[in-house]
């Protein structure tokens, strides 16, 4: 007789539910488990002869040249400084652009505003890339031809590297505001009424109820949307970066991430070895982030906590 807490009892139970999520399960073991033998990858001189098995073991030696070349950290102080760059100014944004437009009264304009601030978020970043270039090229930039048509020098964005801190920063806040806003707007209108009614009754006025009821009540969906992004903290954004940046080395210093890193260990250099290291740093330092993390929210408050 199956034990009636056990695994075996649960499956002779439910085997149609389980049955259900098998195609997924399998989805994610093929997809997402299997290619982890490739860590091996990141302890060889990768040769291409030899393959996976047959390629020389060199231990750490890979972390070690990534380590004593400082590109380990110059790549992970861009990652992570990018990273919470787009968590605090998204968030910020679309918590202020949400209270905003919860505040406003014409719906018609509300909408229109809302679909405005929604679309960027459908185009690629090829589009974006287009539109960079359009702006800062030195030739026929937007920039550049105002600049020459108000009689003074042209900019050369694309090799001053710090320009790029600044809009990188820009282009992803422009294009993932709408996206956010909406989830804080959603959580706005789940706010019950009969809060901001007491309030009005005691006599505070808009900021009061937005910084003793909003603001309060946003709390949990930005703890969540913070946990989501310290989860991915060391992926970057590689469409964002390639497509901007792409191969400008001169840029590189202020603007390259372990993402493009790796893309560019394998497409350039060939090194697998080196590439797999460097992302095999990059979830093990993404893993460790998001348990510490989660670890003091649940101390803190368990019930923000994600797990």
């Amino acid at each position: 007789m199956l034990r009636k807490n056990g695994f075996l009892y649960e499956l002779n139970k439910n085997k149609i539910l389980f049955l259900m999520i098998a195609p997924t399960l399998l989805f994610f073991f093929i997809n997402s488990y299997v290619p982890m033998i490739g860590i091996y990858y990141a302890f060889t001189r990768f040769d291409f002869n030899g393959g996976l098995f047959g390629s020389p073991f060199v231990g750490l030696e890979n972390f070690k040249f990534l380590w004593k070349s400082g590109a380990l950290w110059a790549l992970t102080r861009n990652t992570v400084a990018y990273n919470i760059a787009f968590i605090v100014f998204v968030n910020g944004a679309a918590i202020f652009c949400a209270i905003l437009l919860s505040e406003m009264r014409g719906k018609l304009f509300k909408k229109i505003t809302q679909s405005v601030m929604f679309l960027p978020y459908f185009i690629s970043f090829v589009l974006v890339n287009a539109i960079a270039y359009n702006m800062f090229n030195y030739d026929t930039g937007f920039l550049n031809t105002t600049l020459k048509s108000l009689g003074s020098n042209p900019m050369d964005i694309y090799n001053t590297p710090v320009a790029w801190i600044f809009l990188l920063v820009i282009f992803y806040v422009w294009k993932n505001l709408g996206y956010t806003m909406v989830i804080y707007l959603a959580t706005i209108t789940g706010i019950s009424d009969e809060y901001y009614e007491a309030a009005k009754i005691d006599g505070a006025n808009i900021f009061q109820r937005i910084w003793y009821i909003t603001l309060p009540m946003l709390k949990p969906t930005f703890i969540i949307l913070l946990l989501f992004a310290l989860g991915s903290i060391m992926k970057g954004q590689f469409d964002l970066f390639y497509q901007l940046i792409g191969n400008n080395g001169i840029l590189y210093n202020t603007t390259d991430i372990l993402d493009t890193y790796v893309f560019r260990s394998l497409k350039v250099t060939f090194d697998i070895g080196m590439a797999t290291a460097a992302g095999l740093f990059q979830s093990i330092f993404g893993f460790v982030l998001i348990m510490t993390v989660n670890y003091f929210i649940k101390k803190s408050n368990e019930e923000y906590a994600l797990f």
